[in-house]
Order: structure tokens, then sequence, then C-alpha cells
């Protein structure tokens, strides 16, 4: 089944309760895996990418510091504290 097929049919009100729970659970480990994943790939002074939720903008930083669910970075206008599963590796950093 496509996810195209999963949202179309969650729209449409074809699962019962029961499944819609047991849907987001499985979204729910799903994210935390992947968050889990990300910051075992992590370390200090990593170059990263995010898109900023408040204001949509694509951002690139220095990872500063690590913690269970979030990592701080470093960018030229201050310190962000960014979920894991929102970033992602870059190679080298752009010069702006």
């Amino acid at each position: 089944m496509s996810i195209q097929t999963v949202t179309a049919e969650i729209i449409a009100g074809s699962f019962t309760n029961d499944e819609l729970a047991s849907i987001i659970d499985a979204v729910k480990y799903a994210r935390s895996r992947l968050q889990k994943q990300t910051i075992r790939s992590l370390m200090l002074g990593d170059h990263v990418n995010f898109t900023s939720s408040k204001t949509g903008r694509n951002i690139t930083g220095t990872v500063n510091k690590i913690a269970q669910k979030y990592v701080t970075v470093r960018t030229v206008e201050g310190l962000w504290k960014v979920p894991a599963n929102m970033l992602t590796l870059i190679e080298e950093p752009e010069m702006a």
C-alpha cells in the first residue's frame, strides 16, 4: 500500500480509532528510531542543514552540542536547539 493510499484512506475515515492509534504509534516509533540513528551519526563540529519551522528558511550551521533528543547548532544568527531528525549532515559548508 502506498503512502498516498494510506493518506487518502485516513482522510476518508476508513480506519477505526484503534487502527489510527496503531498507525500513530508506528510513526512515533519510526521517528524515534530515525532520531537515534541521526544522533549516532553526528559529531561535534559537523556541518548540518535544517529548515526552520518558524521562518521556513533553510539554515546551515555547526553542531555545538549533542543531547538525547536535541542538537544545538551554531549558526551566524546564534544557537538553535533542533530535533535531531530535522538535521541533514552536509559534507562542506556553503560559503555565503
